[in-house]
């Protein structure tokens, strides 16, 4: 191969490797070499069903490469699989004074009737519009749910896609929200658990509690699309508390 081959050649990789990062549900090369596996292929909903649920509830629809709420009220969805530490990256995107959340560790079991009983909870919303952005920063999106808020503002505009990381490594927990680390904390320590007897978690006895559980894409009544779903699986390194 000639130089010139060469060096086009070596062009026309990095051009498809930067395609391939651009385009929704799909992985890179090096994100496959790094143990990256897509949890939505961006058509089907293989790998999800409903929480207790044996099936994907018919409000969620495939929409324009995106796993959509359609119809409010039918159920959070939930992943086959169960995660102990990992990275977990996704893209949404809210409606107009919407709701709703991706929530980590979750359990099924016969006393718990949400997924929000058991995992904590990567909040998703229109902090202009929706009124929970009222009752305090720990509502942001972001945010871990009710006990930790975003440290800065990092959302786009409404209608426009986010890009979305959570990472829990043992006990530790970071939540990314547009390439700005804006939440991170120790699950299980004393400041965690003291900051769950001041909330309305403390009077739910499974949160938070186990050390590994499903992901799960919350319905809360209000129109939200998630896209690029991936997940890495972590070796747990930072210990349990």
């Amino acid at each position: 191969m000639t130089r010139n081959l060469f060096i086009a050649a070596i062009a026309l990789a990095m051009a498809a490797s930067l395609h391939a990062a651009d385009t929704p549900n799909t992985l890179t090369n090096q994100e496959r070499a790094d143990g990256w596996k897509l949890l939505f292929d961006g058509t089907t909903t293989t790998g999800w069903r409903g929480y207790k649920k044996d099936v994907v509830p018919a409000g969620w629809q495939i929409v324009d490469g995106a796993i959509t709420l359609t119809g409010a009220r039918v159920g959070d969805l939930i992943t086959l699989d169960e995660y102990e530490s990992f990275e977990f990256a996704f893209e949404w995107k809210i409606s107009k004074n919407g709701n709703s959340g991706v929530f980590y560790l979750v359990q099924e079991r016969p006393e718990l009737q949400n997924t929000y009983n058991s995992g904590p909870e990567y909040q998703v919303l229109d902090n202009e519009g929706h009124p929970d952005a009222k009752n305090g920063p720990d509502r942001f999106a972001g945010a871990n749910y009710a006990l930790q808020a975003p440290t800065k503002s990092a959302t786009r505009p409404v209608g426009e896609w986010n890009q979305s990381r959570i990472v829990k490594n043992g006990a530790h927990v970071e939540h990314w929200l547009n390439g700005e680390k804006v939440v991170e904390y120790q699950l299980w320590s004393d400041a965690w658990k003291a900051q769950v007897a001041k909330s309305k978690f403390n009077a739910m006895p499974a949160y938070a509690t186990a050390k590994k559980g499903h992901l799960a894409l919350q319905d809360h009544g209000n129109p939200v699309s998630f896209r690029s779903l991936k997940i890495k699986v972590l070796p747990s390194s930072k210990g349990t508390n």
